[in-house]
């Protein structure tokens, strides 16, 4: 079997408050990733601004822009700039009053190859989303570009078997998830570890049962809540690469800003698929309950 390695470019990377300065530190990160040999370079969730879902702020739709626009502008520059696929994150305006969490990716020669609108929107304390997004109504459709298909999902989607599964079966190559997950200050010691080593494994599981490498990257650093209610998210990193069966090829570490680039053996898929064929055993004529909310 013929070897394809990709290789990996992921930017775990804080922010601040001012727009246009997190936008210069991705330019160069990004730039520096592809000096290092990366095709594929992908960025963090909503990674032009702080985490402003916080707080439910009607100021805070300001920062949504229309795709295409002034930030799909930028990146495309950059990604013509370094001949690389480059997935991102954005705040959408896609009409007055509807706005998504979007993933654009980006064709080595600056083009749009396809978005995602995120389907699962939590809302919880601190991650207020449903305040500001409307689930995405593109499907679970892997986006085509000259590397592969990538099957693009966005944070809260990371916890669903069913997204990432129908991803696979549309013949995603890669599933992606750009994040922005972290820590509340009142966990105690031990809900920390048990959140992270969750959110870890659930994404592992993806990986195994679909045969498929992961690329998942977070934000890191702490990001205060302006409404002073909770004691803001310190924003885990760990951002990580995994192959066919769940193993690591990369961790990032926790708390500290990182760029970093990984080769993946995009052939592995097919091996590990002929070894374990989950595809093939599937009882799909009995899996009707999935489509219901609770079956009692």
């Amino acid at each position: 079997m013929k070897k394809r390695e990709i290789r990996t470019g992921i930017i775990q990377q804080s922010n601040v408050e001012n727009v246009c300065e997190n936008m210069d530190k991705l330019s160069h990160n990004i730039s520096e990733t592809a000096g290092r040999g990366a095709e594929l370079v992908v960025l963090q969730e909503l990674h032009n601004s702080l985490y402003f879902c916080q707080v439910e702020s009607p100021d805070s739709f300001d920062l949504a822009e229309p795709i295409p626009g002034p930030s799909t502008d930028f990146y495309s520059e950059i990604a013509r700039k370094h001949s690389i696929v480059l997935v991102t994150s954005l705040f959408e305006k896609r009409a007055p009053g509807l706005y998504h969490n979007t993933a654009v990716v980006f064709e080595k020669d600056g083009s749009i190859a396809g978005k995602y609108r995120k389907m699962h929107i939590p809302d919880d304390p601190a991650y207020y989303e449903k305040f500001y997004f409307t689930p995405g109504d593109l499907g679970f459709t892997p986006i085509g570009t000259s590397l592969g298909k990538l099957g693009v999902l966005v944070c809260w989607d990371q916890w669903y078997p069913e997204a990432a599964r129908l991803m696979a079966l549309q013949g995603a190559e890669l599933l992606i998830y750009p994040t922005a997950i972290g820590w509340e200050s009142t966990d105690s010691i031990d809900e920390k570890s048990r959140q992270r080593e969750s959110w870890i494994t659930v994404q592992r599981g993806h990986s195994v049962a679909n045969g498929l490498p992961i690329i998942s990257v977070n934000r890191v650093g702490y990001e205060k809540d302006p409404s002073g209610v909770t004691g803001g998210i310190e924003f885990w990193g760990s951002s990580f690469v995994t192959g066919p069966q769940g193993e690591f090829l990369h961790q990032c570490p926790d708390g500290i800003e990182e760029n970093a680039v990984i080769t993946i053996d995009m052939s592995r898929s097919e091996e590990v698929r002929r070894m374990w064929p989950f595809l093939r055993d599937r009882r799909i004529e009995e899996f009707g309950g999935l489509k219901k909310r609770f079956i009692d």
